[in-house]
């Protein structure tokens, strides 16, 4: 099931263009979340302990839509999709559209928030 990761200052956790089965659960350190324009890194913003990264991409599979990269020492638990999947199928089907259909919502909302 979740299993713990620790990333060093500048490893990268998430590739933006990349897919994935997983998102994550920030236990400690920090992560700066950046996306290209062109050929440039533009700072979209920052991930603190506590928080969940990656969870666009893990509701909708869809290609992760910026990089993540650790500013310092982390610790963040990782959360494959069968994690998911088995929640999902002890609940009503409704909430598995409920939670797909606001990830796809945000993801349509951030391309239209122009960097």
């Amino acid at each position: 099931m979740a299993k713990q990761i620790k990333l060093v200052p500048d490893q990268i956790l998430l590739r933006e263009g990349e897919h994935s089965q997983s998102m994550f659960w920030v236990q400690s350190g920090q992560f700066v979340v950046t996306k290209k324009r062109g050929t440039e890194d533009v700072l979209l913003g920052h991930v603190y302990p506590g928080e969940l990264v990656g969870e666009i991409s893990f509701l909708d599979n869809e290609p992760r839509s910026a990089t993540v990269k650790a500013i310092s020492e982390c610790d963040v638990i990782e959360i494959p999709q069968e994690t998911l999947d088995k929640i999902f199928s002890t609940q009503p089907k409704w909430m598995e559209i409920l939670v797909k259909t606001m990830g796809e919502r945000l993801r349509k909302a951030n391309a239209r928030i122009k960097i």
